[in-house]
């Protein structure tokens, strides 16, 4: 399907090999925030240093600490209202939105020459892949012939060390460990390709009540489509009416639902404006905690036989089972309690981090980046916002007729230069820190991430808005839908004592 021109209005070729869309601008007539030379790098890569403004300097030397003493992790402050999970999901839909393999960050770049390796859409196909007949190797092939239902994988061993007694699944993996999976990016760390795994298993769930439902006398591509169809239109009830209310603030989320995007226009098709993808999207960096418990292993009630970990530690060199939540591994450890994650009334979810200028100290030191980048990930998005040119919060503020900042509240920009005209990612941060209490995105960022996400979705022929907007769920309870039901439903959640 062919992709809106974010500043012509025009539409790229349909290619007969791929569904790709193309980056472009919110508002093409702005000009960047500043201009590329070494003394805004400078100050760029200063602010987002390790040990610099932006780093939490939280004590890393013990995992269960970071969680369980407050001091140890004093600059990262509970968010009373989003749960740890949000983080994931947030990273989970960005990948369903999104994939950029080829831009850099040392050199200048026009979004509107950027290919997007996915279809800019809400639609899965970072679960789905091309389908059974395209991408078989996602395909369960003792199962209706691989038509219908998606594959996983037992992880050996994890009855073991798990206080239930149950055998734990991982996402299909080769024999080298690579998951097979629509999207390598979803295989990064543990939770994400935990969260995969759900989105997996709620299929094939759906897939089973389909035959019941329908019967004899369809064929499997028939059943393979309908669960498709009910997988998708779930997904997107959960980000409309759970996820982005959470994120940007129920009265934003209920007007865009309500009334429309305001700002992102297109012309035939959706495509995705830089000032959503390298900015006001990236929120979710700032949500990260420095640990995890990522499950209560053999006892519920002894912190020494759970496995806590840092998020990230590159110290952990233990090939096949680092002491992080890393992904691509497979060991009896690595699976996920959901009860951390999202909230099942049982008192053990953990509160995310507030959004504020903020970021855990383990994502200052990335693993994998190309030789000669920048390691933290702080400084990688300050860059981006260089490189692609966008423009400033406050201008960005000022197109939208929305409040700006006051100028106090930037005052610690001032020695680097930014404080007036300031990178649009950083200054979403700080706007969610001083106008909602970090609890949620402020009316910029929340305004841009509402906008996107529900203009993708109205985009979408296939999705319910546009086949059925009167559509409710039917899973859930009361008409509702949210990742508890998707958890529970898809059998990802066990009973722990």
């Amino acid at each position: 399907m062919p992709h809106g021109h974010a500043e012509l209005g025009e539409s790229t070729p349909q290619s007969v090999f791929y569904a790709q869309g193309r980056f472009g601008r919110l508002f093409p007539t702005l000009p960047p925030f500043a201009a590329d030379t070494k003394l805004v790098r400078d100050a760029l890569a200063e602010l987002g240093a390790q040990g610099g403004p932006m780093d939490a300097a939280d004590d890393l030397s013990d995992p269960v600490a970071l969680i369980t003493d407050p001091a140890k992790s004093a600059n990262n402050p509970d968010n009373p209202t989003i749960t740890a999970g949000f983080t994931f999901l947030g990273q989970f839909l960005d990948h369903d939105m999104t994939f950029d393999p080829t831009s850099s960050l040392a050199r200048r770049q026009d979004p509107e020459a950027i290919r997007n390796f996915r279809i800019p859409a809400l639609d899965l196909d970072s679960v789905y892949g091309g389908g059974p007949v395209a991408s078989p190797q996602l395909y369960d092939r003792t199962v209706d012939g691989g038509q219908t239902t998606l594959l996983t994988e037992e992880i050996p061993g994890s009855a073991a060390v798990s206080i239930d007694g149950a055998t734990r699944l991982d996402l299909p993996r080769n024999r080298q460990n690579t998951a097979l999976v629509g999207d390598p990016r979803n295989d990064e760390n543990l939770v994400v390709a935990q969260l995969q795994l759900a989105f997996l298993r709620f299929h094939n769930r759906v897939v089973a009540d389909v035959k019941t439902e329908l019967g004899s006398g369809y064929t499997s591509q028939e059943i393979f489509a309908e669960a498709q169809r009910v997988v998708r239109w779930h997904y997107q009830w959960l980000v409309l009416h759970e996820f982005l209310p959470t994120t940007v603030g129920h009265t934003t989320a209920d007007d865009v639902l309500a009334n429309g995007p305001q700002h992102f226009k297109w012309r035939n098709d959706p495509f995705i404006p830089v000032e959503f993808s390298v900015a006001a999207y990236r929120f979710g960096h700032s949500q990260v905690r420095p640990s995890y418990r990522a499950n209560y292993g053999t006892s519920a009630s002894d912190p020494s036989q759970q496995f806590f970990a840092l998020f990230l530690d590159p110290v952990a060199t233990d090939p096949d089972d680092p002491a992080d939540l890393r992904g691509g591994r497979r060991a009896p450890r690595r699976f996920l309690d959901w009860q951390t994650f999202f909230d099942f009334g049982d008192g053990r979810v953990r509160p995310n981090k507030k959004i504020d200028t903020t970021l855990s100290s383990v994502l200052f030191t990335l693993l994998g980046q190309p030789e000669g980048e920048p390691i933290s990930l702080a400084t990688r998005n300050l860059l981006r916002n260089l490189t692609m040119k966008v423009p400033s919060g406050q201008r960005v503020a000022q197109a939208m007729n929305l409040p700006e900042l006051p100028a106090g509240d930037l005052d610690d920009l001032q020695p680097l230069h930014l404080h007036q005209r300031t990178p649009l990612w950083f200054y979403v941060l700080r706007e969610a820190e001083v106008t909602a209490g970090g609890e949620h995105l402020g009316p910029v960022g929340g305004r841009i991430v509402a906008e996107v996400i529900v203009g993708l979705i109205k985009g979408d022929r296939q999705s319910y808005l546009r086949q059925d907007p009167d559509w409710t769920p039917t899973y859930g309870t009361g008409g509702s839908f949210t990742m508890v039901d998707l958890l529970t439903t898809a059998g990802a959640v066990v009973t722990i004592p």
